[in-house]
């Protein structure tokens, strides 16, 4: 899931709400943080198995727009 990680103006708590999912597989490969790469849907990603940190996210070519923030959903 991408969504807005960005606080309110003002300091208010962050905003809400899913601006994107990708329903991504793993590679075989490995990214530039160690972690295995996963892919789909136009999203590349490097995961942490143990933590389920997302790491080294690119959305369509391009790097994880400023203020979004990628978590793994569960399910």
């Amino acid at each position: 899931m991408l969504r807005p990680g960005l606080t309110e103006p003002g300091g208010g708590s962050p905003r809400r709400g899913v601006l994107r999912t990708a329903l991504v597989q793993a590679t075989g490969d490995f990214g530039a943080s160690g972690y295995p790469r996963y892919e789909g849907e136009g999203v590349q990603a490097d995961i942490d198995p143990r933590t389920r940190t997302v790491e080294a996210v690119t959305v369509d070519g391009a790097e994880l727009p400023y203020g979004w923030v990628a978590q793994l959903a569960d399910g």
